[in-house]
């Protein structure tokens, strides 16, 4: 098994949207560390891809961009405070939006 997505299961992440489950809000987490947000995941897809790729080369780890490589997909269950690395935008919770709300009226 890999430690990242395959352009596969990328894309199928993809086709299925941006709720899992029934309206649980997705997000993908990456090799950096960070996280992208569904819609970053869809704008940047080309890029996501092609870093897969490069990192199943012989260079292998070497030469990956781990900025763009998705290790998983995670639901944000109650963190009003997680935001896109890539766009700034906060991604949703599934639990939390009230303690989000809560903050920003502050």
């Amino acid at each position: 098994m890999t430690p990242f997505l395959t352009i596969d299961a990328f894309n199928a992440e993809l086709e299925d949207g941006a709720w899992a489950h029934g309206g649980y809000p997705k997000y993908f987490a990456m090799a950096d560390g960070g996280a992208l947000s569904f819609s970053a995941a869809v704008a940047e897809r080309e890029r996501i891809r092609e870093a897969i790729v490069e990192t199943t080369t012989d260079a292998g780890w070497r030469n990956a961009n781990a900025q763009w490589l998705p290790v998983a997909v995670e639901i944000n269950w109650e963190d009003a405070s997680l935001y896109c690395d890539h766009t700034g935008e906060r991604i949703e919770s599934a639990y939390a939006e009230d303690d989000a709300a809560d903050s920003t009226e502050a």
